[in-house]
Parts: structure tokens; C-alpha cells; sequence
């Protein structure tokens, strides 16, 4: 008991860790979470969850990786097919019995297993999954499309691939009796749809349910989970690894169905999605046994050549021929493809079966297995952004400002951002109100940011900042609270006055995004300076001339907004924090007209001085 509960929490501690330091560091997250499970397990002998948790391991492993594919499935929106569905069909359609025959070619005649067990691994092969590419995407800077593509390509063949390996399992036993593939198949298939449609009632069963109140709002998150795993369950007793096939098809579905109320439930099924990642990763690593990596050869080597440089590839290229999808986009697609812990789960279930078959090679899954895992998640985590730079579809390079409200104030804070390179997006629903954004060349988006449509519309991905500037200070605390999960808590600002729980008249700070400006300016106030005429100025800071310059060079009633890092990072001042300025940055600062200012020929004369060969940089610009 004590034993498991110590190896639940290294887990847990170890999984979220290498999670954090991916965060901090950039390096790619699915890396360091199996270097974590390799040092802990094979290599310390800190964590066996074999003898931990013995046969419950297994069952563990499959209704986590279960919960991940529902989760992926929630992600998917049909809406999203109108941009890249060309590409995503093809590599459902033709890509799985490509990669299925490519990879046992490959199997076959570079690693030398016999032909049942090269096409049984082949099959196992056309997953990607979702635990290895959401990870890796999250931790890219990739265009919306081929990201997309990615995303669907490892939620919807994870499934197919372990129906591939079913089907080529099925055979291969029943045809010993003298089964003939038209036997065998059909009805494989038939039970594969059958969980299809269970997956889909279940599915349709939540969102009558859900809305009607006939779940009261804190057991909505447990019936749901509970019943993704019961429908797991129930069509793994129909047919072997259905059941994951069934728990996409409910995702999927139940996200196609508009249900208001499961709004609340994804930052919550997002967290759970990260802590199964991170735990099956560790325990996947962890279960390595070295005995296993003594049977590698040679030719298992030039397998995973053959596997990343071949096939893949030939699947791509041969699948999206003559589609929509560019071509550096195909290369991109044609190279990533990271394997994960179904292929390991799946490979070791009929690694056994296959040796009640009487087939030698089939204990050689294992570790070929976990040797395609670790070659694919160290080749493509480490290369993903470099390829995607050479081939061109890196999103925005620079941290970009999205803008929520066409105001005056909003629309001078766009222009001034959009001079100094900063990405900007100004959002409105009035068409009208837009209108001096787009005359000024600010990119522009008329919609309503809070549609659900509007995310669908928007590449949010090279927006790391928000600001909500509209004349509603509630309107703009709803917004903050919407795409705070999103973004982040201390990434989303807002216009209006300081939080103040202490007056219930006002709204509470937990709601509320951080409010601009130290000094806690309003709505009004804002809206009060602009028609006097104030404007946004940039200060360069360097060695000679520090903030305190920067002050001075200032009127006194100037309020300083936000630091510009060298690299693009946003840094705002409010009430409650103020970034620490560096040589370098620039500050963005609200400032009254040169003609209100009080005069300052100290500091002006200080802050024009001369450096590096007499020029006279270091003024405060309008």
C-alpha cells in the first residue's frame, strides 16, 4: 500500500515536473518526461510499477489512454474541416492503408519478422496518438493548418490503428481453422461501427441530459467521466481495443453538439488530460526493462530509418498528392509523426498472444516497440520547430496583442503597437467602429470575440497577450474570464478601475483580468484623457539612459503601460505588479500632449545626449 502511494506521487511529481521545465526552458516536454521514467525505473530502480501495481497496471494504462482520446475527441470541431479537412480525410482514408502496407514492407524485409507479425506491428505502427503530438504541438510555434491536420490525424487513426492490429490478430488465429479474410473481416468491422454507434448514443444521451437539469451542475464532471470509461469498458467486451474507437466517436460528437453546459468542464478535463499524459509517460519509460533493449540488433536500427525516412514519408506524400495542402506543409506533415504509449500497450498485449500462436517474433514487440517510441518522440521533439522554420510555417515569430474593442484609446494603443512590430488583432463586433483600424493598416476582426465560432475564425495561437478595452467594464471582465484558461491568468488585461473586495458594489478581483496602469485608470478616465488629447509614447532604454532618464524625459502626469522586451515579450504595468525594466526595452506610456506637459530641460537635455559616435538616441517618441 505505502509502496504504491510512494510510486503514485514520484510519478505524479516526476511527470508534472519535466511538464514545468519543458514550460520554462522550451525543450520538448515528451522527451523529458521519458528521460524521467528511463532514470527513475531502468536506471535507478526508484520506480517499478510492475511490482507496484501489478495487473492492475495494465487496465490503468488503457482506461487513461481511454480518458486522453476523449479529451482529443472534445477538441474536435467539423468546423475546423473547412480549412484543412482535405488534407485530414486523405490520411484517414488513404494514409492508414498505406502506412499499414509500407510498414510491413519495412517490418518484413529490413527488421526480418515473419510476415504475420510485420504486418500485425504495421498495423499498431499508423498511430501517432495524442499523448506524444498535443504535447509536442503545445510546445511548438506551428501554422494553424498542418497543426491542425496533426491534431486530427492522432485522434482519429489512434483507434484505426489498434483496429488494424485486431483485424491482423483475428486472422491470423482463426485462420489456422481455415478462416478466409472474408470470414474474418466483416465482422471485426461490424463490431468496430457497432461501438461507433454505442459511443454516439452516449454521446447524444449527455447533451439531452446535460441541459434539461437532470444532472445537477457538481455531478456533471463525474457522470461524464464515468461514462466514458463504462462505454469503454462495454465495447472492449464486444470486441477487443473497440472501445477506443467508441470513447472518440463520443468525444467527437459531444463536441459537434453544441452543449452549452460542457463549457464548464474543459479546464477541468484539460487538467485531468495533462496529469494522464504526464503519468502514462513515466510509467511507459519507467516499465523499460533492460533485457528487452539486449535483443536489439542491427537491423532493428535500420528499421527505424526505414520507419522515419521512408515510410512516413511515402505515406504523406502519396496521400495528399494532388490535394490542397502545400508542399512544405507535406514535408512537415511527411516528418513528424511521434509514437506513444498505445503502440507500447498495444504491441505488448500481442506480443504474448502471438506466442501462444506459436510465432517467435512476436516477443521481439516489446522492444522494438519502446525503440520506435524513444527514436520518434527524441528525433521529431527535438526538430519540430527547426523543420518547421526551414520549410517556412512557423506562426508568428513575435508575441502578438489582441485587442477586444474598437475605441479610441484601443485603436492609438494598436497603432502604436503595430509600429514597433508587434503582432495586433483589434476585435469589435461593430463593423463601423473598426473602421479607423483598418484605414490605419491594423489587421481587424469583425465578430464577437465570445462566439464560439470566433475561435474557429481567429488563429489564436500567435496571441499570447490580451487586452480588453471596451467601454463595459463588465463585458471585458466576462471576456478576461473566458480566455484566461487560454491564455493565462496573468496574461489577459483589462480597462477599469482597481479590484476592491472589500466593496461589493464592485467586481470581485477573481474575475476580473489585471488592470492596466499602475495607477488604476477607468473606463472613464481613459475615455476622459483621450479627448484631451493624450497619446501613447516609447521610451528606448539603454546602459546611458535607465529608467529613472525615462521618468524624467516623462510629464509627471504620463502613466508608463507596458515594457517591450527586445525579443517581443509584453511586460504590463498595474496596480498590483510592475515589470522590472532592462537596457533594451522600450516603454509604452500614456501620456498628456507636449503642450499640457509640465517642461522638463534637465532631463530633456540629459536624455538627448550624445552616445556612440555623437547620434542622439535616446528620446521619448510620440
Amino acid at each position: 500500500m505505502e509502496q504504491q502511494a510512494l510510486v503514485i506521487a514520484l510519478v505524479g511529481i516526476l511527470g508534472i515536473g519535466a511538464q514545468w521545465i519543458a514550460w520554462r526552458t522550451g525543450w520538448p516536454a515528451i522527451v523529458l518526461m521519458l528521460a524521467a521514467g528511463f532514470i527513475s525505473g531502468p536506471l535507478l530502480h526508484i520506480v517499478d510499477p510492475e511490482t507496484a501495481f501489478g495487473p492492475m497496471l495494465e487496465p490503468m494504462i488503457s482506461i487513461g489512454v481511454a480518458l486522453i482520446l476523449f479529451e482529443g475527441g472534445l477538441s474536435l470541431d467539423f468546423r475546423e474541416l473547412n480549412k484543412y479537412g482535405d488534407g485530414v480525410w486523405r490520411l484517414v482514408i488513404f494514409g492508414v492503408p498505406l502506412g499499414w502496407l509500407f510498414g510491413s514492407l519495412a517490418a518484413y524485409y529490413v527488421a526480418g519478422l515473419v510476415w504475420p507479425v510485420a504486418i500485425l506491428f504495421a498495423g499498431i505502427l499508423v498511430v501517432t496518438g495524442p499523448t506524444v503530438v498535443l504535447p509536442l504541438l503545445r510546445q511548438s510555434n506551428i501554422k494553424q493548418r498542418p497543426a491542425g491536420i496533426l491534431k486530427w490525424e492522432s485522434i482519429v487513426n489512434d483507434p484505426l490503428g489498434a483496429l488494424c492490429a485486431v483485424i491482423a490478430y483475428e486472422y491470423f488465429r482463426l485462420s489456422a481453422d481455415g478462416a478466409t479474410v472474408i470470414e474474418v473481416v466483416p465482422p471485426l468491422l461490424i463490431a468496430a461501427a457497432f461501438s461507433g454507434v454505442i459511443g454516439y448514443a452516449a454521446a447524444w444521451v449527455l447533451a439531452w441530459v446535460f441541459p434539461r437539469g437532470l444532472v445537477p451542475e457538481f455531478l456533471k464532471v463525474p457522470v461524464l467521466f464515468v461514462t466514458v470509461v463504462g462505454v469503454f469498458v462495454l465495447c472492449n467486451l464486444v470486441e477487443h481495443e473497440a472501445g477506443l474507437v467508441a470513447v472518440t466517436v463520443m468525444g467527437v460528437a459531444l463536441a459537434n453538439m453544441n452543449v452549452a453546459s460542457l463549457r464548464s468542464v474543459h479546464p477541468f478535463k484539460q487538467n485531468i488530460a495533462v496529469l494522464l499524459v504526464s503519468g502514462i509517460f513515466i510509467l511507459l519509460s519507467a516499465s523499460l526493462d533492460f533485457e528487452e533493449l539486449r535483443s536489439f540488433e542491427w537491423r532493428f536500427g535500420a528499421f527505424l530509418l526505414a520507419l522515419l525516412f521512408l515510410v512516413r514519408p511515402a505515406t504523406i506524400l502519396i496521400s495528399l498528392m494532388f490535394s490542397r495542402v502545400p508542399w512544405n506543409e507535406r514535408l512537415f506533415l511527411a516528418w513528424i509523426a511521434p509514437r506513444g504509449i498505445v503502440l507500447v500497450a498495444i504491441s505488448g498485449l500481442f506480443a504474448l498472444r502471438l506466442e501462444e500462436l506459436g510465432y517467435a517474433d512476436g516477443s521481439i514487440l516489446i522492444g522494438l516497440s519502446f525503440a520506435v517510441v524513444v527514436a520518434t518522440i527524441v528525433a521529431h521533439g527535438f526538430t519540430v520547430n527547426l523543420v518547421a522554420r526551414l520549410l517556412k510555417i512557423t506562426g508568428e515569430s513575435r508575441p502578438g496583442l489582441l485587442i477586444v474593442g474598437a475605441t479610441p484609446w484601443a485603436i492609438a494603443l494598436a497603432k502604436q503597437m503595430h509600429e514597433l512590430k508587434t503582432p495586433v488583432l483589434v476585435v469589435d463586433a461593430a463593423w463601423g467602429r473598426l473602421k479607423p483600424a483598418r484605414a490605419a493598416g491594423i489587421p481587424t476582426y469583425h465578430g464577437e470575440i465570445l462566439n464560439e465560432a470566433t475561435e474557429h475564425n481567429i488563429e489564436m495561437g500567435p496571441f499570447q497577450v490580451l487586452v480588453a478595452a471596451t467601454d463595459n467594464e463588465a463585458y471585458n471582465t466576462l471576456v478576461c474570464s473566458e480566455f484566461a484558461p487560454e491564455i493565462g491568468t496573468d496574461s489577459v488585461y483589462q480597462l477599469g478601475e482597481a479590484a476592491d473586495d472589500s466593496d461589493h458594489r464592485k467586481l470581485p478581483a477573481s474575475l476580473k483580468g489585471r488592470g492596466l496602469f499602475a495607477s488604476g485608470l477607468g473606463i472613464t478616465d481613459v475615455r476622459q484623457r483621450q479627448m484631451e488629447g493624450w497619446v501613447f509614447r516609447r521610451t528606448k532604454l539603454s546602459d546611458q539612459f535607465n529608467i529613472d532618464d525615462a521618468k524624467d524625459v516623462l510629464p509627471d502626469a504620463a502613466n508608463m503601460l507596458l515594457l517591450l522586451k527586445p525579443d517581443g515579450k509584453m511586460r504590463f504595468f498595474t496596480h498590483a505588479s510592475a515589470p522590472e525594466p532592462q537596457p533594451g526595452d522600450t516603454i509604452v506610456s500614456y501620456s498628456p500632449p507636449r503642450d499640457q506637459a509640465a517642461p522638463a530641460p534637465a532631463a530633456e537635455k540629459k536624455s538627448t545626449r550624445s552616445t556612440g559616435g555623437g547620434k542622439r538616441e535616446q528620446k521619448a517618441r510620440a
